[in-house]
């Protein structure tokens, strides 16, 4: 865009919205607008820092919120989610996604103004889904259980869902779980409860329906109080509140041994061998949730190393 000049892309397919925005900005000196209509062309060239980006909710036949998550993986600017005004479940859900905040619809000079006010810096963001090692970005974040549900239908809030759930396993997504972890280790510091977090995985690739099988072994394997997730490609991160390091090592030499009895094979055709790595707090080792993370993934590459199969306890 042109030399000195902070840019405002805004992704919409509707054009009251588009004009709104070129109106309430025509008065604000040093900016221009710039329209996107696709969201693969944002990842592939994001925004710089400086620079403010609005996301259309009602964009057509596209998630928002699910959107607004793997943008804000690959983008350091400013991201607001555009929503009706009577919309007060916005907010929550679209910080839980890792953007700024929400800006109402139609745009206006003053609401653009004050955004750029009251935030001065890019929310930090979210990793991405495929990250495979580094220790999650912290989330202090409350999430209430009770937007998982329209207040008015009382059905699923299907976008929320599909923020937060991994399409392949049907497991939550490293999102949610970067926002468990925060949450299920400061529960267990307050309350000096026990928690075992659980690195599983196996090498290369599999196809979905070997996923999908894996999931549901873990599924069958754990409590409704567990919290299961996929990490990355080929690896996965449990979180047992309550559990100890026998109870988490009993859960996951049950996890391998169903899947080697299940035959469960990688892309190449050769068998699926899991790797564990589990870490427990209290332990006199881990203060922080990243301790706890850190202890987990050492364990399991220490278990992969080893030619899997096998869980090594820290």
């Amino acid at each position: 865009m042109g030399d000195g000049l902070r840019t405002l892309r805004i992704l919409t397919k509707d054009d009251s919205l588009l004009a709104s925005a070129e109106t309430a900005l025509s008065s604000m000196e040093g900016w221009e607008l710039d329209h996107v209509q696709d969201a693969e062309r944002l990842l592939g060239s994001p925004p710089c820092p400086g620079d403010l980006l609005l996301i259309d909710a009602w964009v057509g036949g596209q998630n928002s919120y699910e959107l607004c998550r793997r943008l804000t993986g690959h983008t350091r600017c400013r991201t607001f989610l555009v929503v009706d005004l009577e919309n007060d479940l916005a907010e929550p859900i679209a910080r839980f996604c890792g953007a700024t905040g929400v800006l109402n619809r139609p745009l206006t000079r003053g609401s653009l103004v004050d955004a750029l006010a009251n935030h001065t810096s890019p929310a930090p963001a979210l990793p991405s889904s495929n990250r495979s090692d580094g220790a999650p970005a912290a989330d202090d974040l409350e999430f209430p259980s009770a937007l998982l549900t329209d207040l008015r239908t009382g059905e699923p809030n299907q976008g929320l869902i599909t923020a937060i759930i991994d399409e392949g396993t049907g497991l939550f997504n490293y999102a949610f779980l970067n926002y468990k972890l925060d949450e299920e280790f400061k529960r267990a510091r307050r309350f000096s409860d026990p928690l075992a977090c659980v690195m599983l995985g196996f090498e290369g690739q599999a196809a979905d329906a070997a996923l999908k099988e894996l999931a549901g072994i873990f599924l069958a394997s754990s409590r409704d109080t567990d919290i299961l997730g996929r990490f990355d490609e080929s690896s996965f991160l449990f979180l047992l509140p309550g559990t100890g390091v026998d109870g988490a090592s009993i859960m996951a030499h049950r996890v391998a041994q169903m899947a080697e009895e299940r035959g469960l094979t990688d892309l190449v055709g050769d068998p699926m061998c899991i790797s564990v790595g589990i870490a427990h707090y209290p332990s006199p080792d881990i203060d922080r949730r990243e301790d706890l993370y850190h202890s987990a993934r050492e364990a399991f590459v220490s278990a992969r190393d080893q030619g899997g199969g096998v869980v090594v306890t820290h």
